[in-house]
Formats: C-alpha cells, structure tokens, sequence
C-alpha cells in the first residue's frame, strides 16, 4: 500500500547504489515520507542523519515499530548461476528457492 512503493525504492537504491547484498540491503534502516515535510525514521538510524534532516526543516519521528515500514523476501540468481536470498527483520519471513 502506502509504504511499498517507498520501500521497493530503498531496498532497489541499497543494492544498485550502495552495493549491498541482498540480506543487507533488507536489513537497512527504512524511512517514510508521510506529508509535506513528516518524516519517519526507523531508530536505527544514526542522530547524525536525523539531526541533518531536522536542519534541512523535516519533521522527523523515530519509530521503534517497524510494522509500518514493509516487508520482504529477495532472492537473487547470481552471474554463476547460485541463488541467493534473504528474509526481512521486520517479519517472520523464510527464503526457500527451489
């Protein structure tokens, strides 16, 4: 729904942009643009990062439930033909590749 545009976005951005792998790139802090200028952050981001925001005039709010920031399973067929998957912190979710 609402999130899983945003969240398709940021897990495609931590593999393409920043290299990670596919359990990295899941695990990594979500934010959510909610309106205008609210913003919510996963707590794992750093104070550094939430401090920038601030200053730059987002209405930043830390959240330490992750229910609302998605879900996922990936699973990637290498180059070489191996297949690697992963499964999300924010669910009870299992890879299984057949």
């Amino acid at each position: 729904a609402y999130m899983q545009p945003q969240g398709h976005v940021q897990v495609l951005m931590n593999t393409i942009d920043f290299l990670l792998n596919p359990q990295a790139a899941l695990d990594a802090p979500r934010w959510q643009w909610i309106d205008g200028r609210e913003v919510w952050l996963e707590d794992r981001f750093s104070p550094e990062i939430v401090e920038e925001l601030r200053k730059l005039g987002h209405d930043v709010r830390i959240m330490s439930d992750y229910t609302s920031f998605g879900r996922g399973e990936i699973i990637w067929r290498c180059p070489d033909g191996v297949l690697a998957g992963a499964t999300e912190p924010r669910a009870d979710g299992t890879v299984a590749a057949w």
